[in-house]
């Protein structure tokens, strides 16, 4: 019984490394993955100022930077270190990355249409004392992990800035890549 076992165990685990990773990633379905976690994506409203919320060029997107937009419609503020902890603005990070995916899916219909998230542009507002920055984001970067697999790993920069619009603790912007 117990070769039985053994040959099977390594029979399984063969398979599992002989897997093409663009198989498995293939897999993936973001748009499902949103349903599982519970989210609900908006559209974005309609700039404040003279831009785009995303342009695409080739077969990247890029996505304008967006901050933390609660259930109510309302932007979470207040100063990491200060106002908000760690913690506190991670959770923010988390909904920025929900309100870019929106402005995303907008911009191009389906999110099964990524191929990869490329890179993101993390902004904290922070005490001049603070230094948890890539913390913070990892709000962020955890739930793009979270829907899109390794697909959402990401080169990425986290730092911290005196102030950010309306006061709101996160900025993000990111690049993505599509199919």
């Amino acid at each position: 019984m117990k070769t039985v076992m053994k040959f099977f165990f390594s029979l399984l685990l063969l398979l599992t490394l002989t897997i093409p990773d663009s198989l498995a990633q293939s897999a993936i379905n973001p748009e499902k993955r949103i349903k599982e976690l519970g989210i609900t994506l908006k559209a974005p409203g309609k700039p404040i100022a003279n831009f785009v919320t995303a342009v695409t060029v080739g077969k990247l997107v890029f996505v304008s930077g967006h901050g933390p937009v609660q259930a109510d419609g309302e932007y979470v503020k207040g100063k990491v270190g200060k106002e908000l902890t760690v913690d506190q603005g991670k959770e923010a990070a988390r909904l920025t990355g929900i309100s870019l995916l929106g402005a995303l899916k907008s911009h191009i219909g389906d999110l099964n249409k990524v191929k990869r998230i490329v890179k993101v542009l993390g902004m904290v507002n922070a005490t001049p004392e603070f230094d948890k920055h890539p913390q913070v984001i990892n709000g962020f970067s955890d739930l793009m992990v979270d829907i899109f697999g390794e697909n959402g790993r990401h080169a990425r920069s986290a730092v911290g800035m005196g102030s950010l619009p309306m006061g709101i603790p996160v900025e993000i912007e990111m690049i993505v890549e599509l199919k």
